[in-house]
Order: C-alpha cells, then sequence, then structure tokens
C-alpha cells in the first residue's frame, strides 16, 4: 500500500514543507535490492574491557568484504583486523557538514567482556563519539553475553543494562537507523577452538550478516540470543543462496505477507511448496508459478489436511515450514460470537499445533530443520476488539518458547516473528487514523512492507542460524507501542 506522507515529505517540495513547519520526515529505508550490493562502507568498531568476540567479529566483516575503523577504546581491534586481512584504520567522527561519504555504515560495540556496572562508561564513550558519524539507514549493533549465564551478580547486571542503551539508541538516532542487541553464548565459542575458526563465525555469522544488511530494514530494538549448536557450514558455504537444495512450506502464501515470505525463500534457494485455501487457487497457482514451486490448495483447519500434508510432502521431506496463515474476525469480546472466538483460535493457533503433530510423527519434517511461526505484536500487548486474534497470537509465543526444548533434541529450531503495521491489504482497510497512528508510532515513523517480515524469516530459517530457537523477533520498526 501506498504511505502519501512518506512519498510526500521525502519529494523536494515536500521536504521544504517539512522543514519549515518541522513535520516528521520518515527515512526511505534503504532495503535488500539484488541489483546492489548488500555490504557496503565502513564499520565503526568499539569495545568493553577484556572483549571476546572481536575475532569473530573480525573475520565476518572481512568476508562481507567492508572496511573497519577503530574506536580509541578498542585497541585490540587493529592487530586482529590484519590478522584477518582486513583493511582498517582509527575512527575520526565525522564533520557534521560533510555529506553522507564522510559516515560510517554501521556501528558495532563488544561488551561481552562487560562485568560491572562502572564498566558501562565505555558505551558511553563510543556512542557518544561515533553516534553522530552514522549515515543515514546505518545498523547498531552491540554484543554481549546471556546475562542469565553470568558468573556474578554485577556481571548480570552489566549485561542486561545492554538492552537499555541498544533500545534507546535506536529511538534516539532515528534517520532509519536501526539498533540491536545479540546475547552469544560462552559456548557459542568453542567450535573455534579448532584448526580454524569457520565454527565461531558461522555460529554468529548469519546474525550479524543480517542485522548488518538491508534485509534487516525494518527491525530495530530487538535482543536477540545465540545458543551453542553445531556448525554445519563448510568454507564453500554460497552465503548468496544459503537454501540451496531444501524444502521449504509457507502457509498462507496465495497472496501478502505469504506471498513475498515464499519469494524471498525462493530467491535463497530454496524449492517452495505454498499452502492456502481452495477458494485461493488462483492466486497462489500464480504465485508459485512465479517461483517454480508447488501449489496444496488445503485448508488448514480441516481435520484431515496436516495428514495430507505430510503425505503430500513424505517422499522430499521438509527443511523449512513457515506458519503464516492466519485470520482475524474482530469485536469487542461482549460482542464477539463463539464462532468467531473459535475460528481464530484454530486457525491460527490450533492448526499449528495439529500440523507439526503431524509431520514430526510421520518424520517429514529433517532433524536440523526449522520452523518459524508467524505471531504479531498483537499477541505482545494486545488490541481492543481482538481478544480472539491476541490470545491466538499470544499462544503462538508460547508454543515456541514450550517446543524449543523438546526439538532441540532432533536440532530442529523453532521461533516467531511478530510483525508490527506492516503495509497489506488488511492494514488498508483500517480507518485511516488508526492507519496513520500505526505508521507513524515506531522509531521509523512508517510502517513496514512484507518483505521486511519475509527477509526476517529467512535469517531463522538459514543453516546458520542453528543457535537461534525459541525466540519472537518484532518486526515492526521499533513499535512504540507494546513491551
Amino acid at each position: 500500500m501506498n504511505d502519501s506522507y512518506l512519498n510526500f515529505v521525502n519529494s523536494p517540495l515536500g521536504a521544504r514543507v517539512a522543514r519549515s513547519l518541522r513535520l516528521p520526515k520518515p527515512e526511505v529505508l534503504r532495503r535488500y535490492r539484488a541489483d546492489a550490493p548488500e555490504f557496503d562502507g565502513i564499520v565503526a568498531v568499539g569495545a568493553g574491557p577484556s572483549p571476546q568476540l572481536l575475532d569473530a567479529l573480525a573475520g565476518v566483516i572481512a568476508r562481507i568484504g567492508m572496511t573497519s575503523v577503530a574506536h580509541a577504546g578498542a585497541s585490540a581491534w587493529v592487530p586482529l583486523a590484519n590478522r584477518h586481512g582486513l583493511m582498517t584504520g582509527r575512527f575520526e567522527p565525522a564533520d557534521p557538514t560533510a555529506g553522507s561519504q564522510a559516515r560510517v555504515r554501521a556501528l558495532v560495540f563488544d561488551a561481552s567482556g562487560i562485568a560491572d556496572s562502572a564498566q558501562l562508561d565505555t558505551l558511553y564513550a563510543f556512542f557518544h563519539d561515533a553516534l553522530r558519524s552514522l549515515d543515514k539507514c546505518g545498523r547498531i549493533v552491540v554484543l554481549g553475553r546471556p546475562p542469565d549465564a553470568c558468573a556474578s551478580p554485577r556481571q548480570w547486571t552489566a549485561q542486561r543494562a545492554l538492552e537499555g542503551v541498544t533500545r534507546s539508541l535506536g529511538k534516539e538516532a532515528r534517520r532509519g537507523i536501526t539498533s540491536n542487541l545479540v546475547y552469544v553464548a560462552d559456548g557459542a565459542k568453542s567450535s573455534a577452538e579448532s584448526s580454524n575458526d569457520s565454527g565461531i563465525q558461522s555460529g554468529i555469522e548469519s546474525t550479524l550478516r543480517f542485522f548488518l544488511s538491508p534485509r534487516s530494514a525494518y527491525v530495530s530494538g530487538q535482543v536477540v540470543r545465540i545458543g551453542t549448536a553445531p556448525s554445519a557450514l563448510g568454507d564453500d558455504f554460497d552465503w548468496s543462496r544459503p537454501l540451496a537444495g531444501q524444502r521449504a512450506v509457507v502457509t498462507g502464501a496465495a497472496r501478502g505477507i505469504g506471498a513475498a515470505i515464499a519469494h524471498v525463500l525462493a530467491a535463497q534457494g530454496a524449492h517452495v511448496t505454498g499452502i492456502d485455501v481452495p477458494a485461493a487457487t488462483d492466486a497462489l497457482d500464480a504465485t508459485m508459478r512465479q517461483i517454480s514451486g508447488t501449489a496444496l490448495p488445503f485448508d488448514i483447519a480441516a481435520p484431515e489436511t496436516p495428514a495430507r500434508i505430510a503425505a503430500a510432502l513424505d517422499e522430499l521431506g521438509v527443511d523449512v515450514f513457515v506458519h503464516n496463515a492466519g485470520i482475524t474476525k474482530d469485536k469487542t469480546i461482549a460482542k464477539m460470537s463463539e464462532p468467531a472466538w473459535r475460528n481464530v483460535i484454530d486457525i491460527n493457533l490450533s492448526a499449528q499445533e495439529r500440523i507439526d503433530d503431524a509431520l514430526l510423527e510421520a518424520g517429514t519434517l529433517r532433524d536440523g530443520g526449522r520452523i518459524v511461526c508467524v505471531s504479531s505484536i498483537g499477541g505482545i500487548a494486545g488490541n481492543v476488539g481482538q481478544t480472539n486474534y491476541a490470545a491466538s497470537k499470544a499462544g503462538v509465543i508460547g508454543r515456541v518458547q514450550s517446543m524449543a526444548p523438546h526439538l532441540a533434541k532432533r536440532r530442529i529450531t523453532i521461533n516467531a516473528v511478530a510483525p508490527g503495521f506492516i503495509e497489506t491489504q488488511m492494514t488498508a482497510k483500517m480507518p485511516l487514523a488508526i492507519r496513520e497512528a500505526g505508521r507513524r508510532m515506531n522509531s521509523m515513523s512508517q510502517g513496514g512492507q512484507p518483505v521486511d517480515v519475509a527477509q526476517t524469516i529467512a535469517w531463522l530459517a538459514h543453516p546458520g542460524s542453528a543457535g537461534i530457537t525459541g525466540q519472537i523477533v518484532r518486526v515492526c520498526g521499533q513499535s512504540l507501542i507494546g513491551a
């Protein structure tokens, strides 16, 4: 859907009007394009005391081809960068009057060694010096250790403080800049203690690539935990087609967010099977033809559907299953009919349980596979007139968190994305005032696009994301509403 205000204030005339009236001017977000470099520009690196992830970071930055500069607080960076063959220099704050070419593309801070609240001063020193040097649509990534795995209460306290810093930076930076925190478990480093360091780099590389790239344009203010997981990525792994040779299934794939998910997974090499209701067969067939995929016109709410899906996929199996299908039937609970309550719960939540039970029992979902569910910010914050929808989407979150330990025995990960305001046919039907509030009440001051949800799902489906499970990632532009 078209955002007329965003388009106007980014036109020559509109920009002048916005300046004169001091109107907010949302940035046109830099999103991934196949015909443009995914990684370019300069990364400014900072660090607290005893940083533990700089070596892994240097390897990733070297491979994605970015240039680095080191803040004065990251004295260990230069020798590590040189060892990885990485071009590097000393960080100098950009001249405020200089153009964008003088600015850096990303700020990355290694806070993994911070063990006391007094050491948080190092965060202040880095971001105080560097934040104004960050270009529009830039990236902020902070690396830390999971607080609940810390050795002392003081370390736990300091590492937990990183969440407040990171989220606040995302709200202060504006200009299309995202800010995210990645907690890396100490054990994720152990696989690097071999003849080469590809293990540790692959353990965090898919996540660093995602958060440093245009693919994460609408993901900000998030906290991601990377646990220990064996790496299956070889030195010849093709990062441009990470899902090559894999089979993926997307429910609700005929149009909207589901169609965008199918397109992104296919672009990354997967053979996609799309599922949607028989009434959407024409649209589903058209979407699948565009990506050389397979269409299954099944109603996921029908009792026989789980067995039919398992049977249809049995011979070839499936590596990635995306639960995207969902409906809304909005009314306040006092006016809501019992069928409206039951239908939303059944399609949005119970159907996912039945399908996964069938696939796991039949062994159709391969060991080491990925399950990604689409929840909603409504399941986190609730919405007036959506008790049924909010219950179903909160239930999806509970399912992800409860299933993760059980699926880990088969090396299967399960995660969810929680979209905020995404420009779809559904949001286009909202009253104007509510639609505009949904667009502007986030750090990006605009709605997201279906592709933003799709790119986040592709990252969670990535073979290199084996250490991420049981997590909920909001795709909401750091919404100012909700927890």
